[in-house]
């Protein structure tokens, strides 16, 4: 019983044959339910991160950038892998790609939008600049092999493992940031105490928080996505949108839980983290299994809103000097965002 569960969870083709076999009644009912179990393992999460941040003295912006954006950007990579190994390149790029302009468009942009996000110099002058620095080398890299190759661009093997050394190099260099953040707790002006909660009590909720989040996103794609499929929506849309949005919905749900929980550095912290390992973690993963086609519209749409968002984001960072992003920032960055998919479905 419990192969015939773990193996109907890690076949796609399975997966989505049963969810192709359902009333939609039924996918409605499933859709509901694992939204509701997202926001229950994003609740086990915040309470766990919280606590670990306030165990080991570490700013919760740190943990929030390594553990937390580790454990949400997990469906992104299963479904591009997934996906490459399947021979469906377009959805593995589309999903990495739409990841990161869902994360920083949509999700900081709603979280900026309705609180107030404190900037946290240390993170945002190292892991901030990985972050728009490694979106942007793949898109310059795209553009490379397509000026060579205009007829058929492909990220090869080669880009793939290029991207998962810097991936190697940059979670060394965060372990080293990490350390060197301890003395900023003797700065930070927060309610942080240090915790006696004994670590078997700490791991169960982190781990927890994460299995179900990322359980019940397994589950949500397909049923989304056939969903759409009977309203019609064309398929390479669901992939740049739908998919990309269903992988970043751990994210999204993490991030409603720190601003209910009044952490929203924690979610700053993840879209960060989160961007840094979908353009080395996801996109290298996916092109390692299987070199990855670039088709024309990315060129014309994806690149662009990524640049656009990630750079404003920088920018806004950069020249914010009373420490916190403005709520009119968020909503630029939202907007960007919902430009971006009323396009994609025109």
């Amino acid at each position: 019983m419990k192969s015939s569960i773990i193996r109907f969870l890690m076949d796609e083709a399975m997966l989505k044959q049963s969810m192709n076999d359902l009333p939609s009644i039924i996918l409605i009912l499933i859709i509901v339910i694992c939204l509701v179990a997202l926001l229950k393992g994003a609740d086990f999460l915040i309470d766990g991160v919280v606590n670990l941040a306030q165990y080991t003295r570490l700013p919760r912006i740190v943990i929030g950038a390594t553990i937390v954006s580790l454990g949400t950007t997990m469906p992104e990579a299963f479904v591009s892998v997934m996906a490459a190994w399947m021979g469906n390149p377009g959805l593995a790029l589309g999903n990495g790609i739409g990841s990161i302009i869902a994360d920083t468009g949509l999700i900081f942009g709603l979280t900026a939008f309705l609180s107030s996000v404190p900037i946290n110099r240390f993170i945002l002058d190292r892991t901030g600049w990985v972050q728009v620095g490694s979106a942007t080398l793949v898109a310059i890299i795209a553009l490379g092999v397509l000026w060579f190759s205009p007829a058929n661009p492909v990220l090869n093997r080669w880009v793939g493992v290029v991207l998962i050394v810097l991936l190697i190099l940059y979670l060394y260099a965060t372990y080293g940031w990490a350390k060197q953040s301890e003395q900023q707790i003797i700065e930070e002006k927060t309610d942080f105490f240090y915790s006696s909660i004994s670590w078997r009590y700490l791991w169960p909720k982190i781990c927890g928080g994460l299995f179900l989040m990322i359980l019940s996103a397994r589950v949500l794609i397909p049923a989304a996505q056939q969903m759409a499929i009977r309203m019609g929506v064309p398929e390479d849309v669901i992939a740049a949108t739908v998919v990309a949005f269903g992988t970043s919905l751990p994210e999204l749900m993490a991030a409603i839980a720190a601003i209910k929980k009044g952490h929203p550095e924690i979610t700053l912290g993840n879209v960060i983290g989160a961007d840094v390992l979908n353009s080395l973690f996801v996109i290298g993963t996916a092109a390692s299994a299987r070199p990855l086609s670039i088709p024309v519209n990315f060129y014309i749409y994806h690149f662009p809103a990524m640049l656009i968002i990630l750079w404003s984001f920088r920018i806004f960072a950069s020249f914010n000097r009373d420490a916190y992003f403005k709520r009119w920032q968020g909503a630029f960055l939202l907007g960007v965002y919902l430009i971006y998919i009323v396009l994609q479905y025109i």
